[in-house]
């Protein structure tokens, strides 16, 4: 059994940007393809978790939400129930400023840690759309899931996460309007 895999939430509305943040484009590449690389590189797989057809054309895997309509959560389950690794590397795709050594190091402690959930925490609160969750938390996931508790902070709390600081915020930061890409 491969120890941890990498999934990249993509399946957002993205209704405030205005257009599909993972298709925006960056250094080249789209934002989904750049945060791909960079879960592939930290976990050693990356399964895109959004809607195929939208993402299909870029080459990578990508799955649909088996719970639709739950936002995040539903991707965290999906992530969790198809995969067959220990640890899963959650990463929304919004996130320019991640980078393949952050993630590594965040999974690296996760393991260390042993703990169901490890979450990045700054000084703005805990990002759990950066994180690193046990398959063991599945349980707790359908059960948010059930009884329709979608916001992914009071998952980590049901889950105890343990926290992870970070000094540098802007890793973490994600972009929703077209004014914070515009001022990236």
């Amino acid at each position: 059994m491969d120890t941890s895999a990498g999934f990249v939430l993509c399946g957002g509305r993205s209704s405030r940007m205005g257009r599909d943040k993972g298709l925006l484009p960056v250094d080249g590449k789209t934002l989904v393809e750049r945060t791909a690389e960079r879960v592939l590189a930290a976990a050693g797989s990356v399964t895109l978790i959004g809607t195929p057809e939208r993402y299909r054309h870029l080459g990578l895997p990508v799955v649909p939400d088996l719970m639709a309509d739950c936002g995040p959560i539903g991707g965290l389950y999906t992530a969790l129930k198809m995969t067959r690794s220990e640890w899963t590397l959650l990463v929304a795709c919004d996130m320019p400023g991640v980078t393949a050594e952050f993630l590594g190091e965040l999974l690296a402690a996760a393991k260390q840690r042993g703990s169901t959930c490890l979450v990045p925490e700054t000084e703005s609160g805990q990002h759990p759309l950066c994180a690193v969750y046990h398959r063991r938390g599945l349980g707790a996931v359908e059960f948010s899931i059930q009884h329709k508790r979608f916001k992914m902070h009071d998952l980590v709390q049901l889950l105890e996460a343990a926290s992870w600081p970070v000094r540098d915020a802007a890793v973490l930061e994600n972009v929703n309007t077209p004014l914070e890409w515009g001022s990236r």
